[in-house]
Formats: C-alpha cells, structure tokens, sequence
C-alpha cells in the first residue's frame, strides 16, 4: 500500500508527533456573529472551540461535500476531540493563524469532525492514513478527493511545515491530478475490503476447553510488567477488558500468578499519578512506564470501565482500596459529569489556561499554603518535593499504604487517615478555586452505557443505593431521549442535528439494561435490550460474514466492522457477549447460534493476542465453564439477588420476581415453594432441586 502512495513523498514534512496517542448541519444563515464560521451552528464543543477560526470551516454533510464536486477542490478533513491537547496545540498555532487560513481558504473545502460524535468517519480515514505507512493519532489531517477519497495525510504538523505541506498538496492536485486520483482509488479499494477477508476469518465451529483459555492468558503473560503492574511498555493504557478477562480466568483456574498480576496492576494504577489522589477518577493513560504523568484529560468511557474493574476485582479479593477507588471516582462523576436529566459527560481536558495539567499539579508552596502545619507529613506521603517530580510542579502519586506511611511517622493509622482525609478535602476546595479545563458536555448513549454498567457493578459490590439511583436515571436518560422506535440516537438531537448511534451505543447500552435487569429484576430493561438487539440483526448484520457493520448506513466511502478490543472492548465482541447473555435469558436459539458463529471466526486468532480480543476471550471462558442460571422467586427475592450480587460470579445470569411470572422465559414454571422464596440453581435450562437460603445455592454452584 504504501508503494501506491510513492509519489507523495514530496509533499511529506517532519510532522512532529500525535500526542493524543444524522440530519446534516447545513445552515449558512446569516445572523451568525462576524468571524464566526458555520461551525458556530454546531452542539458539538470541539466543533465550537473553531467556530471564530478564520478557517472557513464546514461540518461535515452535503453542503460541504457538494461545495467540493462543484468547485473540484480537495478536501481537508481536519479531526480531535475536545480534551486533545495536540488539537487545541494545532488550533493556535495554525487555524488561528491567519495567512495559514487563507490558503486553506482558497484551495481546499475546510471540514472539521467531532470523533466522538462521528466515530464512522473518523474510523476510515485514521485506516487510511495508518495504509499508507504514517502513524495514526490526533488531530488527524486527511486530504481527500472531492468525491472522499483520502489520497495523503498524517497528525500534528507545527505552522510551517503545514503551510509547506498545503502549497504542495494543492499544487500537486493541480498539476498530478491523474495520479492523485488512481492512489485515492486504491486506497479507496483497500479500506472496503472486509476484516474479516483481511485477516482470513473463516466459518467455523467452536470447541470450548478450559485449557484452551490458558494459551490466551499465555500470550498475556508475556507482555505483563511483572514489577509496575500493566504491560510492558509505555505510555501505559488502563486497558480494562484485559484485566477483566484475567479476573475470570483467574477464578476458573485458580492460578495465583494471575491475580497476583491483576492486584499489582490495579494498585499500580490506584496509587499513580494516572488516579487523580484528590478528586478521583483515571486520566485518559499515562506517559511513562511507572503510571506517574498521565495525559491529563479524563474521559467517560475509561471511568465507566474502571468502575467496574475495581468494584469486580473487590468481590473477588476484599480489598478496601478498591471500595475507596471506587466511591472517589463516582464522587467525581457526580461533581464534574452529571447533567441535571441524568446523563454523564463525555470529557474533561487536559488543559487548563492553555496548559496540560495545571489543574491538577502543585508546587510546594501551594501545598504549604493550603494544609498548613500538615503540609510536610502530606507531602512526604504523595512524593511532592521543592523541587518537584514533573517538570518543577508535582503529580502526587502514593508509594506506601497509609497504614505503613504512619509507621514511618510514628503515628497511629487511624490518626494518620483523619488527617489524609482532612488534607484531601482541603485540597479539592482549594483546587475548586482554580480555572477548571474545559468539559466536554456531549451525552454520547454508548460511553454512557459504559458508566451505568459500572454504577450497577459498584451497587452490587457495595450494597450502596445511591449507585443504584444513579444508573436507574441515566438508563432512563437513555430510554427517554436517546431511543425512537427501537432505533438509538447516539446523542440528544438537537435543532441542527441528528445523529443515530453506531453499533458500539447498541453494544454498550444494551450491556448496561442487561446489568439493570439483574440488579432490579424490573422487566423494561431486560426487553429494551432485547428490542435494540432485534433493531441491530435487522440493520446492521451482514449475514454472509456473521458479523455486524458499524453503522447501519453505507453513505461513507467504506463500510467498516470493528472486531479487535482496544481501549474499550469493540462493538462486535460486545454484542457477541450481549447475544449469549440474550440467548440464555429470552431462550433464544437465534440469539445463541448467531453468537457462537461470531466467535467461532475470531476463535483461531486470539491467542496470537489475547491483548486485543479480551472480551472475545472472556466470551470463550463463558463457555469453557458453565454459565449458571439462577432464578429466585418470592418476596424476598430483591434480599436474595443481593446476596448473590456481592460474590464474585462472573458467569451467572440472575433474574427472579416476587411473584409467578412467564418472563423472561427462563421463570416460566418456576414457583416460591411453601410460600418461601425459592432459588433455582439452573445449567442449560436444567435445573438442581430448588433451594431456600443463598448458602445451598451457592453450594450447588459449579
């Protein structure tokens, strides 16, 4: 591919480096204030951020595209997302520079995208410019013909070579324009080929063996950094899937090596400057090796997921640090990412007055400042020094349980926990005081999926109502604003735009109905989730290859399936887990077959890396070890469920009423014995003797 691309190399100048490893919008309405462009129109923030750019900028839809076949120019597709700090870099040093505008201006149609609410566009041209030998990243800048073909492209480029690099595409789509549009055609060619093709994934049965799950977690293995925690490498990503599959393998096999890895990473993480130690929550991923200096932006979708790491990884081990990880981190959700309908925010920023991290680092005065006498003891325990740990400022970072940090001190744990507690107070106020990054307010249906999974896997660790609440009004969110007739909206519509959901939001909130109904037993989630998935078969299956697109539209150059996990697992192995559970819960033969068909293709390539088809093992271990089915019914049966829901039971399926009912079709027959509540432990719709009591039933367990 990269041969095809051959005759660009004069166009290539040293970009520097990424660092941020629908009813079309179509107003030109005059009323827009002077030097605002047509993004003023958009609800997207990163789309405002450039709305006074001097960059005549479009979002995308037809009035952009047609503007470019009627005029034949190439376009530049120019996209980030809110919280980048390489986009907001770019943003000052080239958008608002107004000699770089003017020739962007007068030679390309200028169109600026929003990953986070079009993933579509951004998932074809980040494959294009990956295809012709370039590394990926944001902001992404792709050249494109007028009718969308990307012929050239790259990430960052500081003002003067981007201004270089633009003469040159221009004049090279003057005076080359048959051999730009052949390499576009190519290329154009190579991103319609199937994944599947691509990777030679074949039909085929499936046998489940539990020693089979080991040559995944071998293929794990080696990569881990067995001192830091993580894998081996850096910048470090929190990676959740990973850590959750090795959290179930760890109880099918009952390999100590395994949680030993899973408690040093998650403590790594917790204890790290990626944890914000004052105000909770994960930064996006950290820069080193040592999970000290994150990038400091905080999104929704890795919280969501670290959410239900840490409240999973406590039923299993009982670790009180991840209660704290926990109870912190939705404190943060609920003070910085809660809209008043219930809906969670998508991001916060790494920057601040224009600099990264500056709302989160201290130098020593401040500390000195704001804790007084305490500052010292408090210092001493989050490694902040005089001279600092980054850059002359300090990430605080914990190298020491409290409880050992006091016996260093002499001081008695329990008095050394009031003053950290009393200190972390101070120091949230005081930082409260200071300018905040800027947030990302888009509701996005999938990333909040995500969050409410993790809120119903915090309720059931902790038995903590709130959580609860919490999920049940953002699932309502979801049903109330982001779902039409089955079909889900990716975000709130709003007078300018409409944007139906991509398979990840069908994936991730069918998810978290599914985790509601097991935490409420309350039928409308689990047949929400059964309705979105029977939307999904209809419009975004392709039968031929057992797999589903990732949007039920082809009006892009490229139709793309997405099947490796990444940062957040992907949209096929999550709606292959969805149709197992699905399968087992509506008795659904259809739902299983088409399941176990999806896997089957990916099956012979997961232990090659297991790393990035994790949700796909964990699909694999679901069949390797017997799914329970466990019904309760009676007027204890929420008491019950509750006690079910505090053990570690990765692979059980709960549902259960107060009374005889028929739905989900699993409690057909299933009565309350003797007018007691009754649990019926079930493998494969065979059930052993009803019970009464939690302890014979997890008795009969396997």
């Amino acid at each position: 591919m990269r041969q095809i691309h051959q005759f660009l190399i004069c166009l290539a100048v040293i970009t520097g480096s990424a660092a941020c490893t629908k009813k079309d919008s179509t107003m030109t309405n005059n009323s827009r204030p002077e030097g605002s462009n047509r993004l003023y129109y958009s609800s997207s923030p990163y789309l405002k951020q450039h709305a006074n750019n001097p960059v005549d900028w479009y979002p995308w839809g037809e009035e952009a595209l047609e503007k470019a076949k009627q005029e034949d120019k190439p376009i530049l597709v120019s996209i980030g997302y809110s919280s980048c700090h390489w986009c907001h870099v770019m943003e000052r040093e080239s958008f608002e520079n107004d000699s770089i505008a003017r020739i962007m201006n007068d030679h390309f149609v200028n169109i600026k995208v929003d990953r986070e609410e079009r993933p579509d566009i951004d998932q074809i041209y980040m494959e294009a410019v990956q295809a012709m030998g370039l590394q990926g990243g944001w902001p992404l800048n792709v050249f494109l013909t007028p009718d969308q073909k990307p012929f050239y492209g790259g990430t960052y480029f500081p003002p003067k070579n981007w201004a270089t690099l633009l003469t040159n595409i221009q004049a090279t789509f003057k005076n080359k324009r048959s051999e730009i549009d052949e390499s576009a055609d190519k290329l154009t060619d190579a991103l319609t080929v199937s994944e599947l093709l691509k990777y030679k994934l074949k039909a085929g049965d499936v046998d489940f063996e539990k020693e089979y799950l080991d040559s995944f977690y071998n293929s794990m293995r080696e990569q881990f950094d067995t001192v830091r925690g993580g894998f081996n490498r850096s910048p470090k990503f929190p990676m959740p899937v990973n850590w959750n599959f090795l959290l179930n393998y760890a109880e099918i096999t009952g390999k100590d090596e395994v949680m030993e890895q899973v408690n040093r990473t998650l403590m790594a993480m917790a204890d790290g400057g990626i944890y914000d130690q004052v105000g909770g929550g994960f930064a996006r991923y950290s820069t080193d090796a040592e999970w000290l200096v994150p990038h400091f932006e905080k999104m929704l979708y890795d919280n969501g997921q670290l959410v239900t790491l840490y409240s999973e990884a406590f039923k299993k081990t009982g670790n009180d640090r991840y209660r704290e990880i926990v109870f912190q981190t939705v404190a943060w959700l609920e003070r910085e990412m809660t809209g008043s309908e219930g809906g969670f925010y998508s991001a916060m920023d790494a920057d601040s007055e224009g600099v990264e991290g500056k709302y989160y680092v201290w130098t020593m005065e401040e500390l000195n400042s704001v804790l007084g006498e305490n500052a010292g003891l408090i210092a001493a325990f989050y490694n902040a020094t005089a001279s600092g740990n980054w850059e002359n400022v300090n990430i605080l970072h914990r190298t020491m349980d409290p409880d050992e940090f006091a016996r260093t001190q002499e001081m008695s744990a329990a008095g050394f926990r009031a003053i950290l507690r009393e200190s972390r107070e101070k120091l949230l106020s005081a930082r409260e005081e200071r300018v905040k990054p800027g947030l990302d307010n888009k509701v996005l249906a999938g990333w909040n999926g995500l969050m409410t999974r993790g809120l119903v896997s915090a309720y059931e660790a902790f038995g903590d109502e709130h959580f609860l609440d919490l999920a049940v009004k953002n699932g309502e969110y979801i049903r109330n604003f982001l779902i039409r007739e089955n079909r889900l909206l990716r975000l709130k519509p709003d007078d300018n735009q409409e944007i139906f959901g991509y398979l990840e939001d069908y994936a991730y909130v069918i998810d978290a109905f599914l985790a509601l109904y097991q935490a409420t037993f309350e039928e409308k989630w689990l047949q929400s989730a059964n309705s979105l998935t029977e939307y999904c078969i209809a419009n975004f299956l392709d039968e031929s290859e057992d797999m589903f697109f990732y949007s039920d539209s082809d009006r892009l150059i490229a139709r793309k399936k997405e099947i490796f996990d990444n940062v957040i697992p992907a949209s096929n192995s999550q709606m292959a887990v969805n149709l197992y559970k699905l399968g087992i819960l509506m008795d659904s033969p259809e739902y299983s077959t088409l399941s176990d068909k999806m896997l089957g293709r990916i099956r012979p390539i997961i232990s090659s890396d297991a790393a990035y088809l994790s949700n796909w093992a964990i699909l694999y271990g679901y069949h390797a070890s017997p799914t329970a089915e466990i019904a309760i019914v009676g007027k204890d049966a929420e008491a019950i469920r509750n006690e079910f829901s505090r053990k570690f039971l990765p692979n059980g399926l709960l549902m259960g009423s107060e009374g005889r009912t028929s739905f989900p079709p699993l409690m057909e027959g299933k009565d309350a014995l003797g007018d007691r509540t009754t649990i019926y432990v079930c493998y494969n719709k065979t059930c052993k003797l009803p019970v009464h009591s939690t302890a014979e039933a997890f008795k009969q367990l396997n």
